[in-house]
This record gives C-alpha cells, sequence and structure tokens, in this order.
C-alpha cells in the first residue's frame, strides 16, 4: 500500500518522503516500483510515470525523524496495533501541530490511533483501496476528535491526487471493509466446505453482479495476511462470532501462501501473468 501511494503522489508531483524499517526493504520497494510503474502504464496511459521520475522525487529512509517538517503524512504500516502504537507516539512528538495524519488502516479504529498522538484532532482516517493509482475514490473516516480542519486539508489532498473522497465516521472497518471482510471470509467458508471451487465463486460475483474480480481474487491482491489480520480485528472489536476467522484462511497464512504477492493464494501467481491462473 504504501508503495502505491508513492506512485500516486508523484503521479500527482508531490515529492515522497518513503519510510520502512530497513534499507533491505527500502530496496525492494526501489525494484518493485518498476514492475507496478509499468503495470499501471498499459491499464491507465493517461496517468503514465516512469519509474525514475518516481525513485528520483522519492527519498527512502530508515528514520522517521526525517518525517519532521512535512506538510502531511499517510501512514501504511501492517495492521498490527502493537506494531502501529509507537509509530504514533512518535508522529505526535514529530510533527508539527496542525499537520495532518492520514491513517491508512483496513480495520483499526482512527480515535485509538489518533488518541496515541497526543493530538487525536490532527488524525484523519484515509483508506486508500489497493492498487492506489488506478482506484479513483478514498475512504474519508472521522474519528471521534478529527478537526474539521484536519478533514478538509485531508479531502483537498486526495482531490490533489485526482480522486474523490467520501466521508464516514469511525467504527472499527469503517463501510468498506466491514462488508467486504464478511464477504471474502464468508467466501473462504463456501470453499472450505466444498460447496464451490475458488474459480466458480469468484465467477458468479463477476457475472451474476458485474464485479471486477471476484471476492477470492479480491482477497489475493489485498494479502491474505492482511485480511486475516483485518477479520481479527474486527472479531476483537465487535466480539461477534460471524467474525471468525475460516480455519482455511489461518492454515494459508501459517502455510505461507498470501495471495499474489507470494504466487500463490486461492489461486496460482506463479506464472507471472496478469490474472489467477488455476484454483489453489
Amino acid at each position: 500500500m504504501g508503495r502505491g501511494v508513492t506512485i500516486a503522489l508523484r503521479q500527482a508531483g508531490f515529492p515522497v518522503i518513503l519510510i520502512d524499517r530497513d534499507s533491505e526493504i527500502l530496496d525492494g520497494v526501489r525494484r518493485a516500483i518498476a514492475h507496478d510503474v509499468r503495470l499501471y502504464a498499459l491499464l491507465a496511459p493517461e496517468s503514465a510515470i516512469t519509474a525514475a521520475e518516481v525513485v528520483d522525487g522519492t527519498v527512502f529512509s530508515t528514520d522517521l525523524a526525517d518525517l519532521k517538517g512535512v506538510d502531511l503524512v499517510v501512514e501504511n504500516v501492517t495492521e498490527r496495533f502493537a506494531v502501529k502504537e509507537p509509530i504514533y507516539r512518535r508522529l505526535g512528538e514529530l510533527l508539527a501541530p496542525g499537520t495532518p495524519i492520514g491513517v491508512n488502516t483496513s480495520a483499526i479504529p482512527i480515535t485509538r490511533l489518533g488518541g496515541l498522538t497526543g493530538r487525536p484532532e490532527d488524525v484523519v482516517g484515509t483508506h486508500f483501496m489497493n492498487p492506489v493509482p488506478l482506484k479513483p475514490t478514498v475512504e474519508v473516516i472521522r474519528g471521534r476528535r478529527t478537526s474539521e480542519e484536519a478533514l478538509a486539508r485531508m479531502r483537498e489532498f486526495i482531490a490533489a491526487l485526482g480522486k474523490k473522497s467520501v466521508v464516514v465516521n469511525d467504527s472499527p472497518g469503517f463501510v468498506t471493509n466491514r462488508v467486504m471482510m464478511l464477504t471474502v471470509n464468508e467466501a473462504v467458508f463456501l470453499l472450505h466446505e466444498g460447496v464451490g471451487t475458488a474459480a466458480d465463486i469468484d465467477r458468479l460475483f463477476v457475472e451474476c453482479f458485474g464485479h471486477t474480480m471476484g471476492p477470492l481474487e479480491t482477497a489475493d491482491l489485498i494479502g491474505l495476511d492482511t485480511v486475516l489480520l483485518s477479520i481479527e480485528v474486527l472479531h476483537d472489536e465487535f466480539k461477534d462470532s460471524k467474525y471468525r476467522p475460516c480455519p482455511l484462511l489461518t492454515s494459508m497464512v501459517d502455510a505461507g501462501l498470501h495471495g499474489r504477492k507470494s504466487g500463490q493464494g486461492f489461486f496460482d501467481y506463479g506464472s507471472g501473468a496478469g490474472g489467477p491462473g488455476r484454483a489453489g
């Protein structure tokens, strides 16, 4: 997600500081950007940008202190509160008052993360969809203490990216993932129970409802590890058994079958083709 946000920012002409844990990860990001940019150029040639233009306008760093003085932050850390917590505390110390902090999370409540900063009025949910450069709309979440000024500035920023925004109030999973993760999880249960194959389950959603892709291919695109973490957050937050993760999903994540990024999930991507191969 951070890679996609970076490309979208560079397409709009923004300079970027991209922070990750270590230089090895950042080296991998540089290589992956070249692949992503080629794909987006094929799918959306009107917004094409070269990999060199993305990299040359991006500072790659492992030091959060490099964010001091920036105009706006979009956080894309993994869906684990324990990982996000120290980052938000640090952002609260580093950034100038009034600097909007965008939370690109799938399910964790914005209000909770905002409270870690000591300046919750600056924290706004900015739920970008994957792949970021190709999705026209961003789900914007108003935390319980998000200021109208921060909300307006974030929406102006999103508009500058050439995207629309829809504002909703804070709730675990918000609107999109509270519905989508239930759909994905139930589709996995259907596969687990042998009701249909992965290909046939997805085909019904594409051909009957006009979806661009079915729930299982969508899960592969998101990353099954991220899907599982999101469902676990919803289960923990609502204490409702309808959010219990399917055992098949859990076992696939344990096996390292995370979808497109690992080469195999519910479908096989080992051929490097743009779409799914045989059912996994």
